[in-house]
């Protein structure tokens, strides 16, 4: 009952309070105490909420920039210079392992531009039967190794997994496997070469070496002797002679064109590294090289290791560029029908370069008046300068001289594009 009491008395003083309110109300000053009254409470709110950030400055010049941390994705704009700098100005920190893409060093150039960080999980990495515990934001087992500072060899298998008992081992990310090869010395018709191998047996080493055995090669000791560490492994041919050659394998690159990276931009997933192999020719009389197209043997003494980049393709950012060239919304359509033939909306590229975008300005047709440069291949290239001295770069820039162009030469974009449709060019 006495609940019921208090709850009567609680209503009964709120209508009490809500007349006096309605009374004041009645006041010639109460519109304004009370409005006057309310700015100050909002503006203490703001402080409060706002008061430590730092003041977001929007001019002409700044750049829509989409951050996805873990996730959650928040939109700015950003008269940054790169993608470090951003970041600190947000206090956006990063620990140990995470991941960002595009790197820190990355230019913001346009609108659109696409920040994605990954934030780091609990990794264990088994490394020839040794265990350790660390963080890391990477996707592929070496990127891992190499991210929490445990040392891979380009001869080492690294392989992972998911962990199986996140609870004993300490990590709920991956695990990654490293073995290392076991170290022999191949000699190779005379020349020693170390090499490290995961083999057993001598005829497992020849075929992970993909060494082709002939008839008149030797072998010592034989194919099925079982191989230990530093062990000699000798291949021989008498009534030859050879010449071995050392040279070196490039780094193998695979692209991945992803949606999630502005155009233009790129961020490497794993570090790759070239390799070597070793060639031996067989010898003439004369001490020359009897065929060089046919070596006796080729054997990559250091594997390469495949460099993976994630390259962006999002043309949102680049694209909208146009609207800041003074291109009319009407002309997009044939805008980017023209520029995606001519350049595929890359402004660092020179006519000849196909399937990749140069990350700045090259010097490799400078000289050459003749051969077309940037989004829309301006032949010569320099003519862009009258519209900005940044036009090696600046893809706005760029698209107001194409804008100039397409006016002057065809009266507009439309007859421009029908032009290209006609004659494959403009």
């Amino acid at each position: 009952m006495k609940f019921k009491l208090d709850e009567v008395k609680s209503r009964r003083k709120s209508r009490i309070d809500f007349k006096r309110l309605k009374v004041l109300s009645k006041h010639p000053f109460a519109v304004p105490v009370i409005t006057g009254f309310c700015l100050i409470l909002l503006t203490i709110a703001f402080v409060l909420f706002f008061g430590n950030a730092k003041q977001i400055q929007v001019t002409p010049d700044s750049k829509i920039v989409i951050i996805t941390d873990a996730g959650v994705q928040q939109i700015v704009p950003s008269d940054d210079k790169t993608v470090g700098t951003l970041l600190k100005r947000l206090n956006i920190s990063l620990n140990q392992g995470d991941v960002v893409q595009p790197s820190l060093t990355t230019p913001i150039d346009q609108d659109d531009f696409r920040i994605n960080i990954y934030r780091a999980v609990p990794v264990e990495i088994v490394d020839n039967g040794i265990a350790y515990y660390s963080f890391s934001a990477a996707t592929t087992p070496r990127a891992i190794a190499s991210q929490v500072g445990v040392i891979a060899t380009a001869s080492d298998y690294v392989t992972s997994q998911p962990t199986e008992n996140f609870l004993a081992s300490d990590a709920i990310g991956r695990q990654v496997i490293i073995e290392s090869g076991i170290p022999i010395v191949l000699d190779l018709y005379g020349t020693d070469l170390p090499l490290y191998v995961h083999a057993s047996t001598v005829a497992e080493v020849m075929s992970q070496e993909n060494i082709q055995l002939t008839s008149e090669d030797q072998v010592t000791p034989s194919l099925n002797s079982s191989i230990s560490p530093n062990e000699q492994v000798s291949i021989s041919r008498s009534g030859i002679k050879t010449e071995i050659v050392t040279q070196p394998i490039a780094t193998p690159v695979q692209t991945t064109y992803v949606s999630d990276l502005a155009y233009g931009t790129s961020s490497i997933v794993q570090q790759g590294s070239p390799g070597k192999e070793v060639v031996a020719y067989e010898l003439s009389p004369y001490g020359t090289i009897l065929d060089p197209s046919s070596p006796i043997q080729t054997i990559v003494t250091v594997p390469p290791v495949t460099e993976i980049v994630d390259e962006g393709d999002s043309l949102s950012g680049i694209q909208g560029d146009m609207s800041l060239a003074g291109i009319s919304p009407a002309d997009y359509s044939y805008v980017d029908f023209i520029v995606s033939h001519e350049s595929g909306w890359c402004p660092t590229k020179w006519q000849g370069e196909i399937g990749y975008c140069p990350a700045g300005f090259s010097q490799l047709y400078a000289n050459d008046d003749d051969v077309g440069y940037g989004l829309c291949q301006s032949t010569p290239p320099d003519k862009m300068a009258e519209f900005g001295a940044d036009w090696q770069t600046d893809p706005i820039t760029q698209l107001e001289w194409c804008d100039w162009y397409a006016q002057m030469k065809f009266g507009g974009w439309y007859n421009a594009y029908i032009h290209w449709i006609d004659y494959g060019n403009w």
